[in-house]
């Protein structure tokens, strides 16, 4: 078992990172190598992904769900993941906080990795995790400011 934590802040207010980071298109666009993404039923998605970080090369189909929504502060991701390189299943806290002008979530995640996946080595998924989960911040705050300037 991996134990990951991530903090990224968002130069927004939480009211609003909520309402984003819940957004079907946002998540489809900020997803890296995001190849297919759908709602299979209310709050659960069927993601594809093309990966391709260090020793993770491969397409991903992933199961998404979120649960236990706390409106704007708390939920839950459940995540269950099969490629070549092996399989994923994560379980995802996510809190937002705002702090002053700006949100800062927390992502607190437990994962278990099986196949080739396993053997590279948890300080190397670690880092290969933190690097996706960067990746996808940036690419919701690139879609929040994108949404929020249109107006």
């Amino acid at each position: 078992m991996l134990k990951i934590e991530y903090i990224y802040t968002f130069d927004l207010p939480r009211d609003v990172v909520w309402r984003y980071i819940q957004d079907q298109q946002v998540l489809r666009s900020a997803l890296p190598g995001c190849q297919s993404f759908e709602e299979i039923s209310p709050g659960t998605y069927l993601a594809e992904m093309g990966l391709n970080v260090g020793p993770i090369k491969g397409l991903f189909t992933s199961e998404v769900q979120q649960t236990d929504q706390k409106p704007p502060s708390f939920y839950r991701l459940i995540i269950k993941g099969k490629g070549k390189p092996g399989e994923v299943e994560a379980t995802a806290d996510m809190f937002i906080e705002e702090v002053r002008d700006v949100s800062q979530v927390t992502c607190v995640a437990d994962v278990e990795v099986t196949g080739i996946l396993a053997s590279v080595g948890q300080r190397v998924m670690g880092g290969v995790a933190k690097i996706i989960l960067g990746q996808f911040f940036k690419a919701v705050e690139k879609e929040m400011k994108k949404e929020i300037n249109q107006v």
